[in-house]
């Protein structure tokens, strides 16, 4: 139950999806869309949130539940139509799909949806960030923050959208000023270095907005693979570019990374998002980092393209990299991670270890119902 004296805003996201669902029956909806209703709740949310869709849908109206997980789409639907390049591909009841069927669909071919983290030999700390601490005017202040990665370890950063996953990378990457901490790569310590300084000594950044941060788009294919480097030999030739050098190191990046273009001398508006994500990924793996901040990696892709990004991370980390992988899909998060790290306003609420990955547990975690000393042991 909600309490009806609170206010909207401080309402949870899945309570107040389940009041805008109150919304619709008291219009008199006959028709409920959902686009991607689960991307931002927790477990416990998308249980209680269902409820609410089976009851809508028991008063004998009709729901549209549009989604790319496609578990979710065979718990809550007894049919679903799959849609690919704007086009229907088919309708077929989900008892009789499975999750395989429906990507192939969804892709036009096969797709290995059970790649996942196996066991990893980790090596020495990497990363390791002690007391860091931000504040905002009148935003969150996050921190004080300790965490460490080790070599060949992808560190799996929860919460639900607005507990300190984005302040976390900005502080990490150079994008924002910490008012307290340190975060030391080796012997290094980073937090007073500049974003450049920071990517040259082995720091690689992966934003969640590629379109807006992490591409120029009206820049071409090779022009932004080669942004980190452009200043550096061999890419440097007197006050200008080798831009035949840059040419060649971005086309080998696109044949190795499968970057579906006609040319890389198209700008890089022209590409599809999972096509943007495979370069940017590209342009930061080719770097050969010590450690990689990559976010939302897989965020608007088909399952086609989410595959391909997973399988990346998994190689650069099995390279001997140190990972820290921030999303919002805790089943993305569960299947590539080595630990588990869960941000609650703005502080480490907990680190499951992977022998003791459970939804639910993470999910309580996330939503800060469970003690931290109660989850950290597996």
């Amino acid at each position: 139950a909600i309490a009806l004296p609170r206010t909207v805003e401080s309402l949870t996201v899945g309570e107040q999806q389940r009041i805008e669902i109150i919304k619709a029956f008291y219009r008199g909806a006959k028709i409920l869309i959902l686009d991607e209703p689960t991307a931002l709740l927790t477990p416990q949310e998308t249980d209680r949130l269902f409820e609410s869709i089976r009851e809508f849908s028991r008063q004998g109206l009709a729901v549209v539940f549009i989604s790319h997980k496609l578990d979710e789409v065979r718990e809550i639907a007894p049919q679903v139509m799959v849609i690919r390049a704007g086009r229907v591909v088919g309708t077929v009841p989900t008892q009789h799909s499975s999750p395989s069927e429906l990507a192939r669909m969804m892709v036009g071919r096969e797709v290995d949806l059970g790649a996942s983290r196996r066991q990893s030999r980790l090596g020495d700390a990497v990363l390791t960030v002690t007391g860091l601490t931000a504040s905002a005017k009148g935003g969150l202040t996050v921190g004080p923050i300790d965490l460490t990665i080790r070599a060949g370890e992808i560190l799996g950063v929860a919460g639900v959208e607005g507990n300190g996953q984005h302040e976390l990378v900005e502080l990490l990457a150079g994008l924002r000023t910490p008012t307290a901490g340190t975060i030391q790569m080796g012997q290094q310590a980073l937090q007073n270095l500049s974003v450049r300084r920071r990517l040259e000594a082995g720091l690689a950044y992966v934003p969640a907005d590629r379109q807006g941060q992490g591409l120029v788009l009206d820049l071409k294919i090779w022009e932004n693979f080669i942004l980190r480097d452009y200043y550096r030999a061999p890419l440097r030739r007197g006050l200008g570019i080798d831009s035949r050098a840059a040419r060649a190191r971005a086309q080998a990046a696109a044949d190795a990374f499968d970057i579906r273009t006609g040319s890389i001398e198209l700008p890089s508006r022209s590409l599809s998002g999972g096509n943007q994500q495979k370069l940017l990924l590209a342009r930061e793996m080719s770097r050969q980092p010590r450690v990689m901040i990559v976010s939302q990696p897989t965020r608007g892709l088909d399952v086609g393209a989410i595959e391909y990004v997973h399988r990346q991370l998994m190689v650069l980390a099995d390279g001997g990299a140190g990972v820290l992988l921030v999303s919002l899909e805790l089943d993305e998060l569960m299947k590539l991670s080595d630990r588990i790290l869960v941000l609650f306003r703005g502080q480490v609420h907990g680190i499951v270890d992977r022998a003791a990955f459970r939804r639910e547990k993470v999910g309580l975690l996330m939503a800060g119902q469970v003690a931290r000393e109660e989850e950290v042991a597996p």
